[in-house]
């Protein structure tokens, strides 16, 4: 039986991968920067990792696993607070995952599986999906970390044998999920007006349950190794698609008004938003082609499915 360690097991993205991995056979284990949290999802055992960085002790955890998905990372937050966020983000998401590669191909972990981001490649397209052949361009230190990571992670590879696959994802949605998305729901469920009429944009987004089909993909496949893969739902949408389609999950019903591009934009300048109008204004699309022909894969999950099931946990959880 394949032995996987998950970092961030306990996640909204951890959540699911345990489920899938737990059903198909496989043994798991995870790690928690929570002292008292003993068991994770589908009670599997976890390991206490109090910080990631360059002197993280990865030894425990990594000893006896066969693979490792890592997906503990500092995440992309609006307003980051901290002195200076690009240092920040390196210290856990490129040294931190540099150590953990570092400490799995001393203890004879066959393969690492990277989650990484679409940030990578950049925040907007125009014309054209981001594919796996563009050159990179992060434009926050969220990005610029992973990318680095990524970098780092190959390096290691090419010097020790470890095997690295990549997957970078754009936002991904489902039940647990928090930051943009979440306030997204919430609005869908709140208010009966938006002003996202006139928005003719192409987003691309993964649903979680497509996710963690992906990543299981990608544990044993042998053209993966030392391939870097964009992943996404089968469909992009504009964000008054979007919109029309959490608020049909949901029970409710959105009117949506029309405003210019740039009323929208002049309205965030003045409230504080301007990041959150750009996505929901701008195009990120994503091409997956990669990862469908070589892993033979494809989301076994629809838009409309991962929309339902999301709101279907919102609205049980009340928050």
């Amino acid at each position: 039986m394949t032995r996987i360690l998950i970092t961030g097991a306990s996640g909204f993205v951890g959540r699911a991968v345990c489920k899938s991995l737990r059903v198909a056979g496989y043994s798991l284990s995870g790690t928690t920067s929570n002292i008292e949290q003993k068991r994770g999802p589908e009670n599997i055992p976890l390991y206490y990792i109090p910080e990631i960085g360059p002197d993280t002790d990865w030894s425990g955890p990594v000893a006896g696993a066969d693979t490792i998905i890592h997906l503990a990372a500092r995440v992309h937050v609006t307003r980051d607070t901290s002195s200076d966020p690009l240092a920040e983000h390196r210290r856990v998401n490129r040294d931190g995952t540099r150590q953990l590669a570092i400490a799995a191909a001393a203890a004879g972990v066959n393969r690492l599986v990277f989650i990484s981001t679409i940030k990578v490649n950049g925040e907007i397209t125009t014309g054209h999906p981001f594919s796996e052949e563009d050159t990179p361009l992060p434009g926050d230190p969220y990005g610029i970390s992973k990318w680095e990571a990524e970098q780092t992670l190959l390096e290691v590879s090419k010097n020790t044998g470890l095997e690295v696959v990549i997957l970078r994802v754009p936002l991904v949605y489902g039940p647990y999920v928090k930051g943009n998305f979440l306030r997204l729901i919430k609005a869908c469920s709140r208010l009966r007006i938006m002003p996202f009429g006139a928005i003719t944009n192409q987003r691309s987004l993964i649903y979680v349950g497509n996710l963690a089909s992906a990543i299981k993909a990608s544990l044993d496949h042998p053209a993966a190794v030392g391939k870097t893969y964009l992943v996404r739902d089968g469909q992009d949408m504009s964000t008054p698609d979007l919109v029309c389609r959490i608020s049909g999950s949901l029970g409710s019903k959105v009117w949506l008004i029309s405003l210019p591009r740039w009323l929208l934009t002049g309205i965030a300048v003045v409230t504080g938003g301007t990041g959150a109008i750009a996505r929901l204004t701008g195009s990120l699309q994503v091409d997956s082609s990669l990862i469908e022909k070589d892993l033979e894969w494809s989301p076994p999950y629809t838009i409309q499915e991962g929309l339902n099931e999301t709101a279907r946990w919102y609205l049980s959880s009340r928050i």
